[in-house]
C-alpha cells in the first residue's frame, strides 16, 4: 500500500470549503480526517455564531453543534485537535494540528509558513498558502488512503473551486 499523502486545496469563500468537506464526508473519510486552516479573523466573520456562543465548547460532536454542512467545519475549527498559534493569528484544526501539537508546535516559532512547512507542505506552497490564508482564504486537507483517493480528491477539490490543489 502506497504511503499516504495529503491532498491540499485552498478555498477562497466559507460556502465552497464548506461543499468539499461535505464531499470528503461523502467519499467515506470522516471529520477526524480533515484538517482545517484558516485566519483567526477568518474564523471570527465566517463562523461567528459558533465561536461566538461557544456552543461547541466541550461538547461533542453532536448536541448544539448539530449536523448542517456549516456545522462540520465549525466543529473542525472548534472541538478536537485545534492548534490557535497566537503569535501568527492561525487557527489549525485536525490531523495537521495534532501533528504540529506532537512536534510541540514548532510552527509557532516559524509563523505561519514555518507551521505549515512542519505539516509537510514545501516552503514554496507554503508561501503562497500563508498570503491566501491572510486574505480570508480556507486550506483544506486531508489524508488520501491510496495513490487512486489521491487523484480523485485531487479532482473533486477542484471541482469545487479549491486553487492550488497539490498531493504531498
Amino acid at each position: 500500500m502506497a504511503k499516504t499523502k495529503l491532498v491540499t486545496g485552498l478555498f477562497k469563500s466559507k460556502v465552497s470549503a464548506e461543499a468539499a468537506v461535505d464531499s470528503i464526508i461523502k467519499r467515506g473519510y470522516s471529520r477526524d480526517d480533515i484538517s482545517v486552516l484558516m485566519s483567526d479573523a477568518t474564523r471570527n466573520k465566517e463562523f461567528a455564531l459558533q465561536t461566538r456562543t461557544h456552543a461547541a465548547d466541550g461538547l461533542g460532536i453532536g448536541g448544539a453543534v448539530g449536523g448542517t454542512v456549516g456545522a462540520v467545519i465549525a466543529a473542525i475549527a472548534a472541538v478536537g485537535t485545534t492548534l490557535f498559534l497566537p503569535g501568527i493569528n492561525l487557527v489549525i484544526a485536525g490531523p495537521i494540528a495534532a501533528a504540529l501539537a506532537g512536534a510541540g508546535a514548532g510552527g509557532a516559532t516559524g509563523g505561519v509558513i514555518g507551521a505549515l512547512i512542519g505539516a509537510g507542505i514545501p516552503e514554496y506552497r507554503a508561501k503562497v498558502y500563508d498570503a491566501e490564508l491572510r486574505g480570508g482564504g480556507i486550506l483544506i486537507g486531508v489524508e488520501a488512503r491510496n495513490d487512486e483517493e489521491i487523484d480523485r480528491l485531487e479532482e473533486l477539490l477542484e471541482d469545487l473551486g479549491a486553487q492550488n490543489v497539490r498531493a504531498e
